[in-house]
């Protein structure tokens, strides 16, 4: 790798540092509850998806669609796209 080209890759990062240096986070999974052992993670094709815990795989699957929409939806991606693409409970 170049010189210039390793100057401009160092730039782009810091300029994209830079851009997002003063914006809060957002903590955007809920944390699990207490005696929840199934979880669920949902994807749109655009956007931010959804990740739930729940007392049932089917609770946890419901909730994590029901984040993915809403996740999607702010991050301007395609909420009417999601799907559960990772699913399963502790032991």
């Amino acid at each position: 790798m170049n010189t210039a080209t390793l100057l401009t890759l160092l730039a782009v990062t810091l300029a994209l540092a830079a851009g997002c240096s003063d914006k809060k986070a957002n903590i955007r999974y809920a944390a699990a509850q207490t005696g929840s052992n199934c979880y669920a993670k949902a994807l749109p094709t655009l956007g931010e998806g959804g990740l739930a815990w729940g007392d049932t795989l089917s609770m946890a699957r419901q909730k994590s669609m029901a984040n993915c929409m809403r996740y999607a939806g702010r991050s301007g991606g395609t909420p009417d796209t999601c799907q559960v693409v990772l699913a399963g409970c502790k032991d």
